[in-house]
């Protein structure tokens, strides 16, 4: 497959990415670090995740099929945890996690 044809899917992980971060920074700033404690440390894997598929279907990876399945069920337990919790920042990543599974998955079958 070309990088053309994994454009979507790579623009997808990069905002995903880029929203974890995001959830993961504001997450640590919140009160009570230690009940969002689940939710960084999906946040951080999540992002980790999604630069890594996205950097995998931008070299046409034999494994890109494999990986984006991962990327796919990790943005999904991120977007399970963020969706638990009413900060904006969550709503958002979640949001932006269940996107991110649902081309992943596309692109994986």
């Amino acid at each position: 497959m070309s990088q053309e044809q994994f454009q979507a899917c790579i623009d997808e992980c990069l905002a995903c990415m880029k929203v974890c971060n995001h959830c993961y920074d504001a997450c640590l700033k919140e009160g009570d670090s230690h009940h969002m404690a689940d939710c960084i440390r999906l946040d951080r894997e999540c992002a980790d995740m999604c630069a890594f598929a996205a950097g995998a279907m931008s070299r046409n990876s034999q494994f890109a099929h494999q990986i984006c399945q991962l990327c796919a069920e990790i943005c999904e337990a991120c977007g399970n945890e963020c969706k638990k919790h009413d900060h904006a920042h969550c709503k958002e990543c979640a949001e932006a996690c269940f996107k991110c599974a649902d081309v992943c998955r596309k692109m994986a079958s």
